[in-house]
């Protein structure tokens, strides 16, 4: 009879494992961006399962990794997904899609653990994840008992939880793919205007709101028809390149950079009142004035003019005359260059 009733308990946890498993996968199944999508992931697993260490391992500058960095950004994705080289990677686990328990010795396992956890760790459980065919990382399962997650154990459920996370990595793979493609220029890889404008439309809201400084810098490329005309259009591309690319490394991670049209681009300065803004595009402008673009061998001078329009200065509360009053400063400014040669 003792035997039944054990057999029963086993069959009974069994039971309840494979349900919370099923109602971590169908919580899952319909989320189509990165950020939604792990946190519900890290948070169902840890909760439902009572387990404390949950996170993801991704091999670096893969195709997956480089786009959750890109769009997924909060806190429970700083602190719950690591980076690892992939030939480290690959050795770890032996280059199998079997998941691994492991309940002591966790020395070749450092690269996987984050250091927050790495203390704590007497149990862990490595369920590798694939993308169309290719091990591209793994969820990763860890507890402070040595008892939870023993080398002999059935991992029939964790291997199905990677199967099912895998499958929804790749539609949310393609899906942020699809958004991150519509929300940027082709060319520069930079926002695009469409963006450009919710995003300020949103900021306005936000200065006025809090009556914060909002700083809009327009931009545009002197002289750009005569690069394509003496270097051909491949040479205008790379200038327009080559000033998106130093916008975004010579800006904060808070401001905002992107094309708006042809030879033009905007920064949005959150929190910046004009004088500082007014700093910030001297520094952009000098610059490109000291560093000419090298094009095969030829040194292109780049040279930029900007106006520039603030929230707080300008008693401007829209999109449209933000925009305006910095394109009209703008023009005021290249002007100035034609008539007297001079910089603004």
């Amino acid at each position: 009879m003792s035997n039944d009733a054990e057999l029963f308990g086993t069959l009974k946890r069994n039971e309840d494992i494979a349900k919370k498993f099923f109602e971590i996968e169908t919580s899952i199944l319909s989320i189509l961006n990165f950020k939604d999508f792990l946190e519900k992931l890290l948070t169902e697993i840890r909760d439902k399962r009572d387990i404390p260490y949950v996170w993801i391992s991704l091999i670096a500058k893969s195709d997956v990794a480089d786009l959750i960095q890109k769009s997924a950004t909060s806190e429970i994705l700083a602190e719950r997904v690591n980076l690892i080289d992939k030939e480290v990677f690959l050795k770890l686990i032996r280059n199998k899609t079997d998941p691994i328990l492991v309940s002591n010795d966790f020395k070749s396992l450092r690269s996987l653990i984050p250091l927050q956890y790495k203390h704590h760790i007497r149990s862990l459980a490595i369920a590798p994840l694939t993308l169309d065919g290719e091990i591209i990382g793994s969820l990763n399962h860890a507890d402070t008992s040595p008892r939870r997650y023993q080398p002999d154990m059935d991992t029939t459920l964790l291997k199905r939880l990677a199967i099912i996370v895998s499958i929804c990595l790749s539609n949310v793979m393609a899906h942020e793919r699809l958004n991150y493609l519509a929300s940027r220029d082709s060319l520069t890889g930079l926002l695009n205007r469409r963006t450009l404008e919710n995003i300020l439309k949103r900021e306005i809201e936000r200065a006025l709101r809090y009556r914060t400084p909002l700083t809009v810098v327009f931009i545009d490329v002197d002289d750009f028809k005569m690069v394509n005309d003496r270097y051909g259009h491949k040479a205008g591309d790379d200038v327009l390149i080559y000033v998106g690319k130093n916008l975004s490394n010579m800006t904060r991670g808070s401001d905002i950079v992107g094309r708006f049209a042809g030879d033009e681009f905007i920064i949005i300065l959150p929190n910046t009142p004009l004088n500082e803004s007014h700093e910030l595009a001297n520094r952009l402008k000098f610059f490109f004035i000291q560093h000419p673009l090298d094009y095969e061998g030829i040194p292109i001078q780049v040279s930029i003019s900007f106006g520039l329009s603030c929230v707080e200065y300008d008693a401007i509360d829209d999109v449209a005359s933000l925009l305006k009053r910095a394109d009209t400063l703008l023009y005021e400014a290249k002007k100035k260059k034609m008539l007297y040669g001079k910089q603004d």
